[in-house]
């Protein structure tokens, strides 16, 4: 059912061409907000549009680089000349990199042996650059547009920004340093946000997503047959529910904590939507 409260608002969703942020930018869309959807990737973004306007909905694509200041500078130009000033800014943008995650889960004596096996990659061997890379995209990448975009919500006094954490928020998962110093990051600045706008009149809040499947996951989780993999195992042995989300299942707590009625009252908290796997040590 469409609710009114969104019905000719802007949303500004960074990562918009990924799995959960081209459902929650097809969701607002349908309620009829406005949605403009930034990414590196054109092709990507244009794909969720078209999805958009075929059922009626409002969309504008704009290439960006969310750790780039004139970047998400020109996009914010571009927004504004053509749905206003937004009232929703999601920072859907982040991810990891190959070359910052470990193949093991343990330090193992091979890493830093002179004949190093051919593809083992442990925290000795991780490329400080693209460590960089990741935190960069997962902390400036949700700063940056939250400066840019915010300055003018900021002048409205009104608006809602919504960030992204993750089970590596709460939880220090295996493999995955720098992702998880990242996000666990994002709860501290959530919080930290939320505090100092809150005179502008801007809730500030995150979802933590567990563990949903996508392009890069499926590589981790399942084996090319379907099956899952021994780490997509271990993931649903931590999970009461016993299997994966589903990008719609995300959009009820995103939509709540953006509605300014709902949730007028709620500011500076990351939610897990995780299947319980918080709550489930595995014993």
């Amino acid at each position: 059912m469409n609710d009114p409260f969104f019905s000719g608002k802007t949303a500004v969703i960074t990562g918009a061409g990924g799995t959960l942020c081209s459902a929650i930018a097809r969701h607002l869309a349908a309620q009829g907000t406005r949605v403009a959807l930034l990414g590196r990737t054109p092709a990507s973004l244009e794909q969720v549009a078209a999805d958009i306007r075929s059922a009626g909905g409002t969309a504008l694509t704009v290439a960006c680089d969310v750790t780039d200041p004139a970047s998400v500078e020109r996009a914010r130009a571009a927004v504004v000349a053509e749905f206003g000033v937004p009232w929703f800014l999601i920072n859907g943008a982040g991810g990891n990199q190959t070359e910052a995650i470990t193949t093991s889960v343990q330090f193992d004596p091979a890493e830093i042996a002179d004949d190093k096996p051919a593809g083992l990659r442990g925290f000795f061997n991780l490329d400080p650059e693209k460590v960089d890379d990741v935190i960069r995209t997962n902390t400036l990448g949700t700063i940056i547009p939250s400066q840019v975009f915010g300055r003018d919500m900021a002048a409205q006094h009104r608006g809602s920004i919504l960030t992204f954490g993750s089970m590596t928020s709460y939880r220090p998962i295996t493999r995955v340093p720098a992702y998880a110093t990242a996000k666990t990051g994002m709860v501290s600045f959530t919080a930290w946000l939320a505090a100092y706008l809150a005179p502008a009149g801007i809730r500030v809040n995150g979802v933590a997503p567990g563990f949903f499947v996508n392009d890069r996951s499926r590589k981790i989780l399942m084996n090319p047959d379907g099956s899952l993999s021994t780490r997509g195992q271990n993931v649903i042995h931590h999970t009461p529910l016993r299997r994966f989300g589903e990008a719609e299942e995300l959009l009820g707590t995103v939509t709540w904590l953006l509605h300014d009625d709902q949730a007028k009252f709620v500011t500076g908290i990351m939610v897990p939507v995780d299947g319980g796997f918080l709550a489930c040590p595995g014993v």
